[in-house]
């Protein structure tokens, strides 16, 4: 990668780092910054470092770093690039640099584009985030063969920048923190975890060594390792289908640097293979970040490679080809996207679905080149992945069709329980059923939906707690068989995803103890009868509002506590005194409501129920310990939470 397309020069100092705001807010609600206080939030911590010194390396200035894993389950993250700046900061002549960076919110060197041209850190607020949240952070940094250091407890310097001696031979960051047990209360770094994770960003730019190291054994991850991938992306791909049969010889893969296509700075990798021995996926990553909720990049791509498969049908005269949908695509396509790009927008704070619109034209058009030339080049492969992929298209289309004739004859063929009150739609596709608690919220919800494909089924009160229950007890809850029945699926091992009956399938509770209550025994219910079905995205929570705020004819709606203390503070631009009405229940809710806020999908905001990739076995565990027969694993896991809970609703 050359280094003028990602750096600004060597003008690296002080005057480089903006100050936006302070860092108060951060321990007392650590889940706006990095999504939680889970294991998954304490992972993102070492992501987040890591993120910086692979922007030093992306942008030319680093090209070895170093992540060790120590005894007490500290980590450091070392790199060879330009050091942060230890000089006194422009607009605070008392502090340097660093402690400016690392003990103050939206404080970085990425917001104006002088010292970093792309970069997946969070804009300044990483390095602090994870300062505030660690009970021990030691900064050393060699610049200008001088070596200093700078010590951090609870984002709180412990004393100044201090130089402690000389570094002829050395230059870069080392960063060492411990997570606060006050915050994560008894979690601990997984080697495993990190293992990947380290793996995974040197994959992504093949300019950076990367070393691993680590004090704790776990039984299956090496204590040492060294990554360094010329190939990049194509390289990651053969490590994860190693040993699947493939369509295509070798892979689909490639390069493109935006600045000399678009004249923008930035580049998109990507690299896919067909294989019938496995379920697709799709691993995409902006500025070496993961992004699973994918976003812009990744439709860019499948539209290059959707148009790119069509057009070659075409050309060999193949008419089933016009038939293939993204959808086909992603069958057996197991596909990996890497884009760097200058200031991206996320949706959410932690980066996991990537907004920037410019995005998906850039990566669209740089693959689409690329991917005829290379159709064109191996037609074997080219064949076998166009029949291939005709087939999938053919066999979706008769699934289809099944689908219609069985749902127009639905009401004779299947017990539909009297409560369902479903949608004129004759196909799966785009249907929705709410699952809704009790007669009232059914009642405002009906009112709300749109008939064509918007479905819901009232619970009367809870659900069957299923883990641990005998199946001869599950077979005779009625709760559990109108489920089944309105879904038209089994459970366990007699459930077959083909025959849901909805596209996707949401939990509309209460925004209340109780309503959590019931959407827990729910999502434990659909985890551990109907599993495929949250694996393939179709489980998703419905995210209703606690409050109404009005102020003359302005209106609005919050979910929490804290996000209606912020408008009464600041108002809603109105006239006169704000009106707060919260709402105890759905039924409360007007029709108007509840479509605009929790049932329009231009106005509302769902949550996909997912299980994290990288340790399914990790979720069974929690359910397990939170849902199961023993109570003494509920106490100890609510002993050791307990003191992160600031306010309890009931």
């Amino acid at each position: 990668m050359a280094d003028d397309m990602f750096t600004h020069g060597d003008d690296y100092n002080a005057s480089s780092i903006e100050v936006l705001e302070g860092l108060e807010p951060v321990r007392k609600r650590p889940g706006m910054y990095i999504g939680g206080t889970d294991d998954r939030a304490l992972h993102h911590m070492v992501a987040e470092i890591l993120d910086n010194s692979m922007d030093e390396a992306v942008a030319g200035h680093a090209n070895r770093i170093e992540v060790e894993l120590h005894a007490d389950y500290a980590i450091t993250v070392r790199d060879n690039g330009r050091g942060i700046p230890i000089d006194p900061h422009p607009k605070f002549p008392g502090k340097s640099a660093l402690e400016v960076i690392l003990c103050t919110l939206h404080a970085g060197g990425k917001f104006s584009n002088k010292a970093y041209s792309t970069s997946g850190g969070l804009n300044g607020v990483g390095s602090s985030v994870v300062n505030a949240l660690s009970d021990s952070m030691v900064v050393e940094v060699a610049r200008n063969k001088e070596l200093y250091e700078q010590r951090f407890s609870r984002g709180t310097p412990l004393g100044p920048v201090k130089k402690i001696g000389a570094a002829p031979n050395r230059r870069g960051t080392a960063v060492t923190f411990h997570p606060d047990a006050e915050i994560f209360g008894s979690l601990q770094f997984k080697p495993s975890r990190l293992f990947k994770m380290v793996r995974s960003k040197a994959y992504l730019f093949s300019g950076v060594e990367i070393r691993w190291k680590s004090a704790v054994e776990d039984g299956d991850t090496p204590l040492e390792a060294t990554f360094h991938y010329p190939n990049g992306l194509a390289d990651f791909l053969a490590l994860s289908m190693e040993g699947a049969t493939t369509y295509a010889d070798r892979p689909f893969a490639g390069k493109v640097n935006f600045q000399d296509k678009f004249g923008v700075p930035g580049s998109v990798e990507w690299a896919i293979n067909w294989t019938p021995a496995r379920d697709g996926f799709i691993h995409s990553y902006c500025n070496t970040v993961p992004t699973p909720e994918g976003g812009t990049h990744e439709a860019g791509f499948w539209a290059a490679m959707l148009k790119g498969v069509r057009a070659y049908g075409e050309l060999v005269n193949n008419k089933k080809a016009g038939q293939i949908t993204r959808e086909d695509m992603l069958t057996g396509g197991c596909a990996l996207i890497s884009i760097f790009i200058r200031e991206p927008s996320f949706v959410g704070q932690t980066k996991d679905r990537l907004s920037t619109e410019e995005a998906a034209k850039w990566v669209e058009s740089a693959v689409r080149d690329h991917f005829d030339n290379w159709l064109a080049s191996d037609t074997k492969s080219a064949g076998a992945i166009l029949d291939f992929l005709v087939l999938r298209a053919e066999e979706r289309l008769r699934r289809r069709a099944e689908k219609e004739t069985q749902r127009k004859t639905a009401t004779k063929k299947l017990r539909l329980p009297g409560k369902l009150v479903d949608c004129s739609a004759t196909n799966r596709e785009g249907t929705e059923l709410f699952i809704v608690e009790g007669d009232s919220a059914g009642g405002s919800a009906k009112m709300a939906r749109d008939r064509t494909n918007q479905a819901l089924l009232p619970l009367r009160g809870k659900i069957l707690n299923v883990l641990g229950a005998a199946s001869a007890k599950m077979g005779q809850n009625q709760e559990i068989n109108d489920l089944c029945q309105a879904l038209g699926v089994g459970m366990a091992s007699k459930f077959r995803l083909d025959d849901l009956r909805y596209d996707k399938i949401i939990i509309m509770t209460d925004a209340d103890v109780d309503g959590a209550h019931i959407a827990s025994l729910l999502m434990t219910f659909f985890f551990t009868q109907m599993r495929p079905m949250i694996d393939k995205g179709h489980l998703y929570l419905a995210c209703p509002p606690l409050y109404r705020l009005t102020q003359g004819a302005k209106r609005i709606y919050v979910a929490d506590d804290a996000e209606k203390e912020e408008w009464l503070e600041k108002g809603l631009g109105g006239k006169g005194k704000i009106d707060v009405q919260r709402f105890k229940g759905l039924g409360e809710m007007d029709a108007k409501d509840l479509k605009d806020t929790t049932m329009n999908p231009a106005t509302r905001k769902l949550i996909r129920v997912s299980i994290d990739e990288d340790e399914p076995g990790e979720t069974g565990d929690l359910v397990e310990r939170l849902m199961g027969k023993k109570p003494e694993l509920r106490f100890q896991y609510i002993s050791e939470n307990a003191r992160f809970v600031e306010e309890l609703d009931v």
